[in-house]
């Protein structure tokens, strides 16, 4: 039986990206007038990397930088840090009203009662992630031992680095864990920590390889139409560390 079961956060907790995290980028480009807008295909491409620092500079190099602005704060990385400070605070409102993906709660639920032990890593702000976790209620959210998430490690997915911590800080070998992911970046941060993982495909993520990937499934499922219970994932487990 697997001892503890982590969580990526964005596409596997709530469907974020598109609705939330995208939007409150746009939000932030106009409060600080920055002549940006992302479309949702747009996005879609920003999506290959990892962390909202990172994807904002990745846009700014390609598509050329506010210099204005940049001097305004000294500095591009500056800039940035203001840009998502601004959008953290826009998206931790957006996602109150975002519905949990189906199957999260009940997973949770099934967990708990057998005592697997809960966390999340995740490359997004720990405001935001919090906001996540209200989604919950209080008994769940309490029950996750750890959010291992932002810039808490030194390099993003699909470097293995946060699942790493997630295993020191459990205290466990990568054997006795589950990930639950919906992203070819994140399906290799925690397969290269040697975690088998469960991939839930989202909005951007349907069409990527998930060859390591223990199973891939559209969503974990609510009655009557569940996908993976938590006998699925021990079963994934055992199969995949046979």
């Amino acid at each position: 039986m697997i001892k503890a079961l982590i969580f990526d956060c964005d596409g596997v907790l709530v469907d974020t990206e598109r609705d939330a995290h995208r939007v409150g980028f746009n939000m932030a480009f106009k409060e600080f007038g920055i002549d940006a807008e992302w479309s949702v295909e747009l996005y879609a491409k920003l999506l290959l990397t990892a962390g909202g620092k990172e994807r904002m500079t990745v846009y700014f190099e390609e598509f050329g930088w506010p210099e204005d602005k940049v001097a305004e704060f000294g500095g591009q990385q500056e800039l940035i840090a203001a840009l998502h400070k601004t959008k953290t605070a826009f998206v931790s409102e957006i996602v109150k009203e975002l519905p949990v993906r189906p199957g999260v709660l009940r997973i949770i639920d099934e967990a708990m009662e057998a005592g697997v032990r809960l966390g999340v890593c995740t490359t997004s702000n720990p405001k935001f992630i919090n906001a996540v976790l209200d989604l919950f209620g209080q008994e769940r959210k309490a029950a996750f031992e750890f959010v291992h998430a932002g810039d808490v490690v030194s390099k993003k997915k699909p470097d293995p680095e946060i699942y790493l911590l997630a295993l020191e800080t459990l205290g466990l070998p990568a054997s006795s864990c589950m990930v639950v992911e919906d992203s070819r970046n994140g399906l290799l941060a925690s397969t290269g920590a040697g975690i088998p993982t469960l991939v839930t495909t989202s909005t951007y993520t349907t069409d990527e390889d998930f060859t390591e990937a223990a199973k891939v499934v559209p969503e974990l499922g609510d009655a009557p139409n569940i996908n993976i219970t938590l006998e699925d994932l021990n079963a994934l487990n055992a199969a995949a560390t046979a």
